[in-house]
């Protein structure tokens, strides 16, 4: 039982909180130990299962031994982007804090484009929980981008994420298999 005063989280009585100055963006680089990541933005791995799936119990496409599960937070911010790039395992997206939500932009192998929007306002549209499936190219950018907004999020991969997994994305080639994107992949793309 609830009373009056207590917010329901998943109704319209919660607004949008200013971020606090502690919750900053280069607040959460010190505290959360941040470190620049590869396809932009930044962050620290935070979880390794340690057990230990063997590749014979893998799909083929996996070169070797993989842990359970492997999770990190990540921080985008500004102008930052997170390019275009696809790993060998789903990937679930957790929302945390920010001012403003993230856009991730997952081109299965189909062709298909599905927008997710990652953030805390659910009524208007956004989710504060998305999965991109194994093999799909993703890429991803703030909803609102300045200098001052951010949003930290937590990705989590199963099987473990390996670098042997990851595959950063030609834009030329990109393109090509999938021109109908064609202005999302030369905004997102970097080679």
């Amino acid at each position: 039982m609830t009373d009056n005063k207590t917010p329901n989280l998943l109704t319209e009585e919660i607004e949008k909180q200013p971020v606090a100055k502690e919750q900053s963006f280069y607040h959460l680089i010190e505290k959360l130990n941040l470190k620049k990541h590869p396809e932009g933005g930044y962050y620290s791995e935070i979880y390794r299962d340690q057990a230990i799936i063997k590749k014979d119990n893998l799909p083929n496409e996996f070169s070797g031994d993989r842990n359970y599960s492997t999770a990190i937070y990540y921080l985008l911010n500004g102008n930052n982007f997170s390019v275009f790039h696809r790993i060998k395992s789903d990937e679930g997206w957790h929302y945390y804090i920010g001012n403003t939500s993230l856009k991730i932009y997952e081109i299965r192998n189909d062709g298909e484009l599905i927008i997710h929007k990652l953030g805390s306002d659910i009524d208007r549209g956004e989710t504060l929980f998305a999965v991109v499936e194994k093999g799909s190219w993703f890429a991803v950018e703030l909803d609102q981008q300045n200098e001052d907004n951010f949003t930290l999020v937590g990705c989590t991969a199963a099987p473990g994420f390996d670098k042997q997994d990851f595959e950063l994305a030609n834009s030329d080639r990109l393109a090509q298999q999938f021109p109908q994107h064609l202005a999302i992949i030369r905004k997102l793309a970097r080679t």
